[in-house]
């Protein structure tokens, strides 16, 4: 549904409305998907899922960061997080958007940022992954994490399927760790495949490359069954160590899934975001798979507390609107 992942993706874009749900907090089912606000409920979730066998790759939210006390406020964030894992010995490690912490502000004052990120993750004996964003940031992404790589070895990134040029990067970095994914953001044609096919198949070959070329480790970041089980058939087939790879799938979904690949001695990661400004990642989840939707209508119906202000009737008219879309598909 094209036409139903570009709205979702808009929506994820719309300030007004990322502001608006800020303020409210976990609703419309939000806290189905999002670890928490603070830093110690989001420890309590994950003390929760290492007990059902689960690791976690945590996710500090935040969008539209544009000045420097805010990217400074969302570092902060991240290293409590880092720190607060450390003093209670979980099984987890950290994923990073370069956007959030002032890749879009300034390219060195993002890098020192990093650095000390890195830093604390080092003492703490912990990864961090450097998320891939929207193509316009690819370049800057790539720069930084080649610099960073010259000082550290607790830090991979992300490979996109559906961008043309991930088989050069699967090439590139098959020594380093890598969470592979499909892509979740809209680009143009001339640097993404937009059918669904060509992405999947693009997505297996990286897959494939990188676990049976690479000595890194390899993430594989999906809900796709069909893809997972090839996956398994495909290590089955050639030996791959268990130690070398694992799954990550996103906190709130597929969760029985999720219990059965750790039933099945599968390493099995999930990724958890916490923190307030939770709207756009879940709507860039809508836009990957629109029928999610009615997790937020059961929200917004049942939640008899949520305010009625102006801004949150805004932002509930624009989810109930998805959700006539879904369901007139």
């Amino acid at each position: 549904m094209p036409v139903l992942r570009d709205f979702f993706i808009h929506l994820s874009e719309n300030k007004v409305l990322n502001e608006a749900t800020k303020k409210i907090g976990l609703k419309f089912g939000a806290d189905k998907v999002v670890g928490g606000i603070k830093v110690e409920d989001t420890i309590e979730r994950i003390k929760d899922l290492n007990g059902q066998g689960m690791g976690v790759t945590f996710d500090n939210l935040g969008e539209f960061i544009t000045e420097k006390s805010e990217a400074l406020q969302e570092k902060g964030n991240i290293i409590e997080m880092i720190k607060a894992i450390d003093e209670h010995g979980l099984d987890a490690h950290g994923s990073v958007k370069l956007s959030q912490i002032g890749l879009h502000i300034d390219y060195d004052f993002c890098l020192q940022n990093v650095r000390e990120i890195l830093t604390v993750a080092k003492q703490a004996d912990m990864f961090i992954n450097l998320d891939m964003e929207n193509y316009a940031s690819y370049d800057d992404t790539i720069r930084l994490l080649d610099t960073v790589r010259e000082e550290f070895d607790n830090v991979g990134t992300v490979i996109q399927s559906y961008l043309f040029n991930s088989r050069e990067d699967i090439i590139k970095y098959k020594d380093m760790r890598l969470r592979l994914v499909k892509g979740a953001y809209k680009e143009a044609p001339e640097v993404a495949f937009q059918a669904k096919k060509d992405i999947d198949a693009a997505y297996m070959r990286l897959i494939k490359t990188h676990l049976l070329e690479g000595s890194g480790y390899t993430s594989i970041a999906t809900h796709d069954h069909n893809i997972i089980e090839e996956t398994i058939d495909f290590i089955k087939e050639n030996d791959i160590p268990d130690d070398s790879f694992e799954f990550q799938m996103l906190y709130g979904f597929r969760k029985d899934y999720q219990r059965n690949l750790v039933s099945r001695g599968y390493r099995t990661v999930v990724y958890l975001p916490f923190g307030k400004d939770w709207y756009a990642y879940f709507m860039r989840r809508l836009a990957e798979r629109p029928q999610n939707i009615n997790l937020v209508l059961k929200g917004v119906t049942k939640d008899k507390r949520v305010q009625t202000g102006a801004a949150v009737l805004a932002a509930s008219g624009a989810l109930l609107a998805a959700y006539r879309l879904v369901k007139n598909q």
